[in-house]
């Protein structure tokens, strides 16, 4: 048996991740568990190999950061009432590890995220974050590839979604 305490949503802002955030929300509530908004900021660097990276705009990186923290809690609010949230902005770095990092300091029990589904040349140059998280998180990861599939969970009779804290 596993319990379900903590769920946390990595949101870019984009579709995919709004429909990661529903999803996530709806199974914060099914099993009484905080709800972990997180969005990772990329570094303002540009990369030139593996290794070097040179500042483009280190200065902005605060503002960024700022308002990146208004849109999580926005997101948040409009939800309307929900499980308990919590809204994290992580400082700039290599997405995929601060939200693996958090993951693991937060003692997350399954990490909801949206995946853009590039593909070809687009993956092999800008990779995939949604990858790298499924194969290094301490935890689950559902992945959301699109916002149109509808939340199956939400049919469920409340009193029954409520009596079904733990997954087998």
């Amino acid at each position: 048996m596993i319990a379900i305490k903590n769920v946390m949503v990595a949101t870019d802002f984009g579709e995919a991740a709004d429909a990661a955030l529903r999803y996530g929300r709806e199974l914060a509530g099914c099993f009484g568990a905080t709800l972990h908004v997180v969005h990772a900021m990329e570094t303002s660097y540009v990369g030139f190999g593996v290794e070097t990276y040179v500042p483009l705009l280190p200065d902005r990186d605060g503002e960024l950061e700022e308002s990146a923290r208004r849109r999580v809690n926005s997101l948040i609010e409009s939800a309307g009432p929900g499980p308990r949230a919590i809204a994290a902005v992580l400082p700039p770095s290599v997405p995929s590890v601060a939200i693996i990092d958090y993951a693991r300091d937060h003692n997350i029990n399954l990490i909801v995220m949206g995946t853009h589904g590039r593909g070809g040349l687009a993956h092999l140059v800008m990779g995939s974050v949604a990858e790298r998280v499924v194969r290094e998180a301490p935890c689950p990861v559902l992945t959301m590839k699109q916002s149109e599939r509808a939340l199956v969970v939400a049919q469920i009779p409340l009193a029954t979604r409520a009596a079904a804290p733990v997954l087998t």
